[in-house]
């Protein structure tokens, strides 16, 4: 492989001219302590580090990034720090959807503004992940991304709990009479006991997973638990290889390919992942300027079986014993009739090569392909005239029974309106009836906030109904599980179908024949349509009122329309005079 020389560094356009603004940049560097020998000749390596002390995924990042920085300089590099903006998803109100592309414009722009020569993107909370790499896709240089890592089970008087998947049944239970609030009190104790990600296959390890699946991360590094001193072992050789990866010059655009990207839908549907993976991806994808849409994953959730025993799909176990089981290097070694194991990875080896060696020791968490927990239906992509450019369903995770199901609507205006109604005990509905929520898309939230997991009316709870069938254009968090139908596109704040329904009218929902359909007349449906008032703007002003003016439909990946590679002529280096 050809190597770089130190004069065809980015960063010698900071440093080596002999002119008065090179002589600045020296100076102030020397103003912080540095002396030439620090940085001249070397790699400079900028570490974009998503902590805060709002964010309890990356809580380890104040110390992790000086186990990068270790990393950078036994190889010969020099590090920098870099923060940006963490995007906690519990805290980040109304939704971190709204954040993701604000995270890539950043991540971008510190990247191309600063001398660097390469970088480490520190993320793992649910859309970090896609946003450093979005960031990173369209800066170009080379990067690695280090994923936070899951924490470790939780606990409940000896029951092991999932984050989401067992805190929403929990409080579903609360919310019947089931469970007391000093209960609920200990499980909320009890439920997250170390720093690091979800420890269920929620949306932080979907988007890590598919990151180390597309070859952004050191092979394997996705599952190593946060708590564990193999991810401080991780985070410094995730360091050495940035410097590396700058001498050889391996970008992103050399990693994630077409093919890149077909593998990282494999292992999403191996994985039984998050919905969310699907507008993530499609944005990644689009940004490596590759044409990843729906029917992609629809066409693999028919062919890739289930394999990956965790909740929600699973039953029994979480992150912690997948780590255990073999993790994510053993996931992919089962897959590997469906994989194209000559695409390469961050290490510059084949995923042929790195996967040498790698094997499950626990054939329960990680299924065999002949013994998947689910043949097919990690997700389904349905259409119809309520959903004409798509929406999604996670099928292992609802009950069967609602798979195929027709019933009346039970309207929601928006969430207010859900909030004000559903526990009410004159609510008009059985577990037959569909809820269906809408003004919750990418512009109605705003920001596709994650209230797809609509609650079950507590009427129903106390007649033991624990599913039912639940239509929006909202997001649900990875965690969470149930029948629910998601990213209704267009969504109903533009007019879109969902806008028309009314409570009483009969939908049908039939997965295996992937449709969706207000079974309403076209007549009366134009009549509803010729009705409809444009709702007023969210946003008069700030990032909102550019968010609400440029932002993609789910579809497409809800990625801003000026982001997406073919927008524009490329953005060139910045001038230096």
């Amino acid at each position: 492989m050809t190597r770089k020389t130190p004069d065809q560094f980015r960063s010698a356009r900071w440093f080596a001219p002999d002119d008065f603004r090179s002589f600045g940049h020296r100076s102030r560097m020397n103003q912080m302590g540095y002396s030439a020998s620090d940085y001249v000749g070397k790699p400079v390596i900028g570490i974009i580090n998503t902590w805060s002390d709002l964010n309890q995924c990356h809580a380890h990042f104040k110390s992790r990034v000086e186990d990068v920085k270790r990393g950078v300089l036994q190889a010969g590099g020099f590090p920098v720090e870099l923060p940006a903006i963490s995007l906690s998803e519990s805290k980040v109100k109304p939704t971190t959807m709204l954040y993701r592309n604000f995270l890539a414009m950043e991540t971008e722009e510190l990247i191309r503004s600063h001398p660097l020569d390469g970088a480490v993107l520190m993320g793992g909370c649910d859309k970090t992940t896609p946003g450093l790499i979005l960031g990173a896709t369209s800066a170009g240089i080379p990067a690695i991304f280090m994923p936070a890592g899951p924490m470790l089970r939780g606990n409940w008087k000896g029951k092991t709990l999932g984050s989401g998947s067992d805190t929403i049944g929990m409080f579903e239970e609360y919310r019947a009479g089931a469970i007391t609030k000093e209960q609920l009190t200990e499980i909320e104790n009890g439920i997250a006991r170390s720093y690091g990600v979800c420890m269920t296959m929620g949306t932080a390890s979907t988007m890590t997973g598919l990151a180390d699946a597309l070859g952004m991360s050191l092979p394997g590094a996705s599952s190593i638990l946060a708590a564990d001193a193999n991810h401080i072992r991780m985070a410094a050789a995730t360091g050495r290889r940035a410097v590396e990866m700058v001498w050889e010059e391996l970008t992103p655009a050399k990693i994630m390919t077409a093919g890149a990207f077909r593998n990282a839908i494999v292992v999403a549907m191996a994985m039984g992942c998050s919905t969310n993976a699907l507008i993530h991806m499609i944005a990644m994808g689009r940004r490596a300027g590759h044409a990843i849409g729906l029917d992609d994953f629809d066409r693999m959730s028919r062919k890739v079986p289930v394999i990956a025993n965790v909740r929600p799909s699973g039953k029994t176990y979480l992150m912690e014993d997948f780590s255990y089981a073999g993790g994510f290097l053993g996931l992919m070694s089962r897959l590997t009739p469906f994989l194209d194991l000559q695409q390469i990875n961050t290490s510059g080896k084949t995923w042929a090569q790195s996967l040498e060696g790698a094997e499950v020791t626990n054939a329960d968490v990680i299924r065999p392909l002949d013994n998947p927990i689910y043949q097919e239906g990690a997700l389904a992509v349905l259409r119809g005239n309520l959903a004409p450019d798509g929406c999604v369903i996670k099928p292992a995770a609802a009950a069967a029974h609602l798979l195929t199901h027709s019933g009346p609507a039970m309207v929601f205006e928006d969430y207010p309106d859900l909030k004000a109604r559903i526990d009410r005990d004159d609510l008009d509905v059985t577990a037959d009836s569909i809820l269906v929520l809408r003004n919750a898309g990418p512009l109605g939230g705003p920001g596709m906030p994650e209230w797809g997991t609509l609650p079950i009316p507590k009427k129903l709870l106390k007649q033991g109904v624990r599913d039912m069938l639940r239509i929006s254009d909202a997001r649900m968090s990875g965690t969470a599980y149930g029948a629910c139908v998601l990213h209704v596109s267009p969504e109903s704040y533009l007019g879109g179908p969902l806008a028309l329904v009314k409570t009483g009218d009969s939908i049908s929902v039939n997965v295996p024949a992937r449709t969706i359909s207000l079974d309403v007349p076209e007549a009366e449906l134009s009549a509803r349509r010729s009705a409809l008032k444009p709702p007023p703007p969210r946003y008069e002003r700030g990032y909102g009122w550019m968010f609400s003016r440029h932002i993609r439909q789910a579809h497409e990946g809800c990625d801003f329309d000026f982001l997406e590679t073919g927008f524009g002529a490329p953005v060139g280096e910045p001038v230096i005079y």
